[in-house]
């Protein structure tokens, strides 16, 4: 892009004054985009990483990416995490290829150079005889460090960059809805051991999307749901305690807006004796009030921007993905779950995450799926065919209200904004703060850029 072309009004066609919001079909299938992408936004912020209940003992190591750039998170001997490029000092080769494990001492492959679990070079191959100048030998040789890591309540994030807001600004208004469901378990909360991992051939934010999207359900879905039905009527597996989806449709519902692009929805549970917490409800009422317990026993989706998703729908889940390329996207889901639960609950639990999360459920085919038809039918030139502005993040404006509704008075929130309705409503509004966000770094990105 040449100097004055950038403007992300190009992109997302935000007038709240006019109750106009739209994104244009280029920000999920314009590779050109996908690149400004990774150095703007995944490069610039915060990212998920893991859950600190993933690296229980020194030593033990998790490794994934920011971005492009793979990363190595530890504990060190003493325990303390820590973060790092994953990626030697010697000539830059990746360290380890396993997603994790235990190891005291990382060795390069490639030529052997060696690094403890606290990133520091322990051992350079033959450096006596390699006849290495002066200059060489004051540098350091350690592992580069992220320029942030932090965690909040387990869930562990890093940053490239050292000019990002502390990690709880990020989270911001947030923290509290999720907190609901980070403070089920009166030990914490832990990463069911185990995950599904999976590629699709779509862009990464068709499943931001997704994971906020209550409008798909009963199309998208509707096998599921025809075998819910048969479910209520005693056929098939019980076991999994599926919800009445035919009750859950006449609930109230809403949103909440975030700033930092940072959103959640929100619906009424009407069967609330099929949470796998509900046994330990009445502890966990004791412990953190009443309006809480009550709203830990809701459906909630949130997304914290730009890679990561809190789902309690049917399931507690942690999702997190990395793009890939603008039509590739990499998924993974954890089961999450209180310290210490029962093994009968934690049965339940699984039972419910398997039965609609997994590859092999009954929901994440489907949606999965209908990313790549939406890739295909976004393909081409939208000049050419006049597929520009998509018409998919309107649903719900009308009923848009500045601040904090009741809903989120009751939860001493402090939204940007907030809706609510009926189920039927099927709001697009937690679209809102995602875009806007997109916009607002991308745009500073073109700018330190000087692309504008």
């Amino acid at each position: 892009m040449t100097r004055r072309q950038w403007d992300s009004s190009r992109y997302v066609d935000d007038r709240p004054a006019q109750q106009i919001f739209r994104v244009h079909r280029d920000v999920y299938a314009d590779p050109a985009l996908f690149e400004l992408e990774q150095r703007y936004i995944f490069e610039r912020s915060w990212a998920f990483l893991c859950h600190e209940s993933q690296l229980p003992k020194a030593h033990d190591y998790i490794a994934t990416h920011i971005g492009r750039q793979p990363v190595l998170v530890t504990r060190d001997a003493k325990g303390q995490l820590r973060g790092f490029l994953n990626a030697c000092r010697h000539k830059g080769a990746q360290l380890t290829r396993m997603d994790s494990g235990n190891k005291r001492y990382h060795v390069c492959a490639y030529h052997g150079w060696g690094y403890d679990s606290s990133g520091r070079n322990v051992d350079i191959k033959d450096a006596k005889a390699g006849g290495y100048p002066a200059a060489f030998a004051s540098d350091n040789h350690d592992l580069l460090p992220l320029a942030q890591l932090a965690s909040y309540k387990g869930l562990v994030f890093g940053s490239l960059s050292a000019e990002v807001q502390p990690l709880e600004e990020h989270l911001g208004g947030l923290r509290p809805v999720m907190d609901l469901a980070l403070d089920q378990g009166e030990h914490g909360m832990e990463f069911v051991p185990g995950r599904i991992s999976l590629i699709y051939h779509g862009n990464w934010k068709m499943q931001m999307d997704n994971g906020i999207d209550p409008y798909h359900l009963t199309s998208t879905h509707a096998g599921f749901m025809d075998v819910m039905g048969r479910r209520r009527d005693g056929e098939g597996n019980q076991a999994a305690r599926q919800f009445d989806w035919q009750k859950r449709l006449s609930q109230q519902g809403g949103a909440f807006l975030f700033k930092n692009g940072h959103s959640a929805i929100w619906l009424n549970q009407a069967e609330v004796e099929k949470r796998p917490i509900y046994p330990a409800i009445e502890a966990i009422r004791a412990r953190v009030g009443d309006t809480r317990a009550d709203w830990m026993l809701k459906l909630r989706n949130l997304t914290v921007f730009p890679n990561m998703q809190i789902a309690d729908s049917t399931s507690l889940l942690v999702r997190s993905w990395r793009a890939l390329a603008v039509d590739r996207t990499e998924l993974r889901y954890w089961c999450l779950a209180p310290v210490g639960e029962p093994a009968a609950q934690r049965a339940w639990r699984l039972r419910q995450f398997e039965d609609f999360f997994n590859v092999s459920g009954m929901a994440t085919p489907d949606d999965t799926v209908l990313y790549e038809d939406m890739q295909r039918g976004l393909a081409g030139d939208s000049r050419e065919h006049g597929m520009g502005w998509l018409q998919g993040h309107t649903r719900g404006i009308s009923d848009l209200r500045p601040g904090a509704d009741e809903a989120a008075q009751a939860l001493g929130l402090q939204p940007e904004a907030c809706m609510q309705g009926l189920f039927d409503t099927q709001t697009e509004t937690a679209f809102i703060p995602v875009y806007r966000e997109w916009a607002r770094l991308m745009q500073a990105g073109a700018e330190r850029d000087g692309k504008v």
